[in-house]
């Protein structure tokens, strides 16, 4: 069945990535036009089935070059941003993607005549925060606030899906690994949210059905990071062990990891974790939350056996074994 389209171009910066290919796709059921703009245009085939003929396309964009920023959105109606790193890898930092960046789109997005647009920042931005990263998002946040005060913010909790770097990571470690890791001991406290949620709440901030402000994103539920590695281990089918690690030892041991090309964590990461990563109580009075602007957020136990059983020890073919 064809989409109708609204006649409306949506340009989404990381498009491509995690979350940005799901807010592509609800941009596209919705008739938007969608500009995704990347680094490499070449790896993002994989966003036109997401849309009808022609109604996707991706275009090169570093946020680092402001001219291929501004090239971007020109001639949009609205701007999202999804771009975000977990860790710098060599050009690519904290502060040329997380804090100078936004304010790069922001800037670019005012200079084509819009006045807002809508950025994908993380709970756990603070400009005081001991982490790099913590840090990064809020820069980036002042950076769309201060340019375009009628920016929508979304700080999602840890997000989950199909093609997360969470459960994906510590599930294919437990098909080698005898124990994992509980880094800080394990009790520090998430509100996974599924990325499909956080996509539909961007895309309804593109409908502008969203306030200008900031909305904090999380599940249902509120689990430890034990909690999320025991539901994980649940799905999997794997018995393995879970060893509490102090943050001081986990700290040590990531500023060794971090210099390898896939360091299971890095000694920023140990910094997130030593603060929960929950919804505000003031952003549940404001309402301004999944549920606030009414959507139902999806539970962990309805989505991990969907893409996790490939884990188990006979992958799919496990999927209707007796537990």
């Amino acid at each position: 069945m064809s989409t109708a389209l609204n006649g409306k171009l949506v340009t989404v910066f990381g498009g491509s990535g995690f979350l940005g290919r799901h807010i592509v796709q609800a941009l596209a059921k919705r008739g938007y036009r969608v500009r995704a703009a990347v680094r490499r245009p070449d790896l993002a085939t994989h966003l036109q089935p997401l849309g009808a003929p022609g109604q996707i396309m991706a275009v090169q964009a570093n946020l680092r070059y402001r001219w291929s920023v501004d090239r971007a959105v020109q001639g949009a109606d609205a701007v999202v941003n999804a771009v975000g790193i977990l860790a710098p890898t060599g050009k690519q930092s904290f502060d040329a993607v997380q804090a100078f960046g936004p304010r790069a789109i922001a800037e670019a997005a005012r200079g084509a005549g819009l006045s807002r647009i809508v950025h994908i920042s993380a709970i756990g931005a603070n400009a005081e925060s001991t982490s790099a990263y913590a840090r990064s998002k809020a820069a980036g946040e002042a950076g769309v606030t201060e340019t375009l005060p009628d920016s929508v913010i979304l700080r999602p909790s840890i997000v989950f899906g199909p093609e997360d770097d969470f459960f994906n990571k510590f599930a294919d470690m437990a098909r080698f690994a005898p124990m994992l890791p509980l880094l800080g001991g394990g009790e520090t406290k998430f509100q996974p949210v599924y990325v499909c949620d956080v996509a539909e709440a961007a895309a309804r901030a593109v409908d502008g059905a969203l306030d200008a402000g900031t909305y904090e994103l999380g599940g249902p539920e509120i689990k430890s990071f034990r909690d999320c590695l025991e539901d994980m281990l649940a799905v999997t089918r794997r018995n393995r062990s879970l060893l509490p690690i102090p943050f001081a030892i986990a700290s040590a041991m990531g500023k060794v990891f971090q210099v390898l090309p896939m360091a299971p964590f890095t000694a920023d990461q140990v910094e997130l974790l030593k603060t929960d990563n929950v919804v505000s109580d003031t952003a549940r009075a404001e309402g301004r939350t999944l549920e606030g602007i009414g959507i139902d957020p999806a539970t962990l136990a309805a989505i991990l056996p969907t893409y996790l059983e490939r884990y188990r020890e006979h992958g799919q073919y496990d999927a209707h074994r007796p537990a």
